[in-house]
């Protein structure tokens, strides 16, 4: 037995990841026309990365673009302008015919002229505010057509373009290109990454906590880092995210750290093992932890077994909490 700090810690697994690290994916299926970045290179948010060949899409769009400018308002001007032209004569002729219906109907008052030259009259006038309410429908109607083909012209052009902008993919961060896995000819599909973009110069830890250990994790733990990259180095992090919800195929939860301490260089998806510190207990009595029997029992000198209250755990040490002495001797069990 001795007297010394303990740390009680779980293991984890992971990787070293690039912040806001992402998987490139194509909008649509097609062949690559040009890589207009390389490996290494830094990029800024919306930057184009890799163009595919469409000319098909280009010319959807530009037929689009053509029905839309032929379909516009401005386009129909002289329809419109025409139409309001017999607008214009069919409500003068209205008030004309207006004019001689109530001259006739005041002749008539006064027993002048015929009832038949009064009843011609007054269908002048009918058949002139009819002719004129029916010009202004059909302006009307032009105009509401003009408008509908105009906005849905627009929209079809709008939706041209959209198809047109997904190829070309572009950059959602600014960041770095960490790797293009395609090449200038290939085949592309929207099922497949094409490459991997990250932040250039701030990294993270994706820890991998086994669901038996993921109760005991908290956000803010200390976290000790060992990397093969940098054998005999040990860095420090802190837990900065826990997700929620379990990897079933693994049984683990994703934890991401935050390095407190790091080396100078980091690449994205560096293999890494983690120990997150649970509790440290400073001057703790310790046994080794395999001279502890189901964890509450030992076996002293002359072999009487002894009840003790286990604390904190490391993979080689047990605290003993009571039930032990300092200078009491305790043997080994049989394995």
């Amino acid at each position: 037995m001795s007297v010394e700090n303990i740390t009680e810690s779980v293991y984890a697994s992971g990787i070293v990841k690039s912040r806001n690290q992402y998987q490139v994916f194509s909008n649509a299926n097609g062949l690559i026309k040009n890589i207009l970045v390389k490996e290494g290179d830094v990029v800024s948010a919306g930057q184009p990365i890799i163009s595919l060949v469409n000319e098909t899409s280009k010319l959807s769009a530009e037929n689009a673009e053509l029905n839309a400018a032929y379909s516009s308002s401005e386009a129909n001007r002289d329809k419109l302008n025409d139409l309001r032209i017999n607008i214009d004569l069919a409500r003068a002729k209205m008030r004309n015919d207006s004019s001689l219906y109530e001259r006739q109907k005041n002749l008539w008052s006064q027993q002048i002229g015929t009832k038949y030259q009064l009843d011609q009259a007054q269908l002048a006038y009918e058949n002139s505010a009819t002719a004129y309410k029916s010009s202004v429908l059909r302006y009307n109607d032009l105009q509401r057509q003009i408008n509908f083909a105009s906005q849905q012209s627009k929209k079809s052009a709008q939706i041209s373009n959209t198809v047109l902008a997904d190829y070309t993919i572009k950059s959602k961060i600014a960041g770095r290109v960490y790797s293009i896995s395609k090449e200038e000819g290939e085949m592309v599909n929207v099922q497949t990454p094409i490459a991997v973009i990250g932040d250039a110069s701030n990294f993270l830890l994706e820890l991998q906590v086994d669901e038996y250990d993921i109760g005991r994790i908290k956000i803010g733990q200390k976290v000790l880092v060992n990397m093969d990259s940098y054998k005999g180095q040990t860095f420090e992090a802190v837990i900065k995210t826990i997700d929620p919800i379990m990897n079933d195929r693994s049984r683990t939860f994703k934890v991401d750290a935050d390095f407190l301490t790091k080396p100078q260089a980091l690449y994205p998806n560096l293999t890494a093992e983690a120990n997150i510190i649970i509790q440290t207990k400073e001057n703790a009595l310790t046994i080794p932890r395999n001279y502890l029997i189901d964890d509450s029992l030992v076996i002293l000198s002359n072999k009487e077994k002894r009840k003790v209250v286990a604390g904190v755990k490391d993979y080689q040490k047990a605290e003993i909490i009571s039930g032990l002495k300092k200078d009491e001797v305790i043997l080994k069990p049989a394995q």
